[in-house]
């Protein structure tokens, strides 16, 4: 099986982790983002173009799976993807700190880049509630899930790296 197959499993496997068993065990309708968390961790270990096509992707799976306006999670992972790729060749990749961290900022920049674009389109909400309501549920998800996702993508990263090396 080649590198890109298991880490296509790894994907799905994240995906359909998220979509059908998080939802039941939700709080007010939010649930871990394991697209952000594995766009985040993936971006870090291996950088720019790599970070940012698999934002793309867990972007575009996020559009699918909550139907709202396609390519909106996309555009945002994106970019999220991109600039937490630029970090790559500054980190140590076998420090976990710096990933499960960044994924409480790269979280919030999710949510208020949402946010404006939402506002952009027409919507109204009251910002402070939704803080309330979305983003802090959404925080404390996200940090705890952040160091697992980002040391199952480590390890598989790592077992992809050495095959490819012999």
């Amino acid at each position: 099986m080649s590198g890109y197959c298991k880490l296509a499993i790894f994907v799905v496997m994240l995906y359909v982790l998220q979509t059908s068993f998080f939802p039941l065990i939700a709080y007010h309708g939010i649930s871990p983002d394991f697209m952000l968390l594995l766009t985040v961790s993936y971006a870090f270990l291996k950088g720019t173009e790599k970070g940012t096509l698999m934002g793309f992707i867990t972007g575009l799976m996020m559009d699918l799976a909550t139907g709202t306006f396609f390519g909106i999670h996309a555009f945002t992972h994106l970019i999220i993807g991109n600039i937490c790729g630029r970090f790559a060749n500054r980190v140590y990749k076998e420090q976990f700190f710096l990933p499960v961290f960044a994924s409480l900022g790269v979280t919030t920049f999710n949510y208020f880049i949402l946010a404006l674009l939402m506002v952009l389109l027409g919507y109204r909400f009251n910002p402070i509630s939704n803080v309330q309501v979305t983003l802090l549920p959404m925080l404390i998800y996200q940090l705890a899930f952040a160091y697992p996702v980002h040391y199952l993508t480590y390890q598989l990263d790592k077992k992809l790296s050495l095959k490819d090396t012999n």
